[in-house]
């Protein structure tokens, strides 16, 4: 991340340090707007904040350890008190379509862990559709890959695989991506039941009824959305 991408974020990352409580346990999320805020809680933590977290990357890990932020197992944290993430996609009904940096199904699994999940975007996210940016990631087993690719073509996807300088995309779970093109989706859990459906898929993209909260980077202001109401701050 630049240093231009993290100033541009620094309001929102201070607003998603009002949704930490000391002596609980944090979902730590991955990418750009995750990143901002796990800088700011590792300041709050050098001042004494008493706070220990999961990662849901290696990379992120990585930058909490160098931030001096405690870190868990998520075999032994047991229910998490609230995960902060980014997202690629939010809809008006704050449904997500996230994974574009890759860590998705860590990501969802952390998320289910805890009680309470609070996304971090800048405005350019919110879309009155998920699929409305035209692609949903799908982790896959390699093994599975052709299976993969003939089964999403069907239902509608154009599936190509992740690569970085021409090699495949390897998640910290040692599966591949799909990067599905797609248009804006009518009825997202239906979509997501049979993606799910095609052995070999081990995730979607797709986030369903799980943000409660998403604050959003709106120019200098933060705009908190909430189910059922939405305030500005």
């Amino acid at each position: 991340m630049s240093s231009g991408d993290e100033a541009g974020l620094v309001g929102i990352a201070e607003k998603s340090l009002e949704y930490v409580r000391e002596d609980t346990v944090v979902g730590l999320g991955t990418g750009r707007a995750a990143t901002a805020f796990v800088r700011a809680l590792g300041a709050r933590v050098a001042q004494g904040f008493r706070i220990r977290g999961v990662p849901t990357s290696d990379s992120t890990g990585k930058l909490a350890m160098e931030l001096g932020i405690p870190l868990v197992e998520l075999a032994d944290a047991g229910t998490l008190d609230v995960t902060l993430d980014g997202a690629d996609e939010v809809s008006p009904e704050l449904d997500l379509i996230k994974g574009y940096g890759g860590a998705l199904v860590r990501e969802k699994v952390v998320a289910a862990s805890s009680r309470r999940r609070v996304m971090l975007v800048g405005a350019e996210k919110l879309v009155d559709r998920l699929g409305s940016r035209g692609k949903l990631p799908v982790e896959i087993v390699p093994f599975a890959k052709p299976l993969c690719e003939r089964e999403l073509e069907k239902i509608g996807c154009r599936p190509k695989r992740r690569e970085t300088n021409g090699v495949p995309f390897v998640t910290d779970n040692h599966n591949w991506i799909l990067d599905c093109e797609i248009a804006p989706i009518a009825d997202p859990p239906a979509f997501e039941t049979r993606i799910l459906a095609i052995p070999g898929v081990v995730g979607t993209g797709l986030f369903l009824g799980m943000a409660n909260v998403v604050l959003v980077q709106d120019g200098d202001r933060v705009r908190v959305l909430e189910r059922g109401g939405s305030t500005d701050r």
